[in-house]
């Protein structure tokens, strides 16, 4: 039985949203993995602002599923079985 992938709704911070969708990007994805691969490929000026050349949440780089931060925890690996909504912060480091 083929199971059947929810769509996500997706939202970018103001500073990512200059290399990805403009406003809420709708996406079906079983993980964190799988809905970052799929913006990167609908909108390739993401690629390496969200992940390192290793795959991993770049350190500055936020992923909210449903409202809980995942960046620290279980990361892209993170599934997203029965989630709603998905928010990608990018933060700002300085001194």
């Amino acid at each position: 039985m083929k199971r059947t992938v929810a769509k996500l709704e997706v939202r970018l911070d103001s500073w990512l949203r200059e290399f990805g969708p403009k406003g809420r990007e709708s996406v079906a994805a079983d993980s964190v993995e799988q809905l970052l691969d799929e913006l990167e490929g609908r909108y390739p000026k993401l690629r390496f602002k969200l992940r390192d050349e290793t795959g991993q949440l770049r350190k500055y780089v936020r992923v909210f599923v449903d409202g809980k931060d995942v960046s620290g925890t279980s990361g892209v690996s993170t599934g997203l079985e029965g989630a709603r909504s998905v928010d990608i912060l990018h933060s700002i480091a300085g001194g």
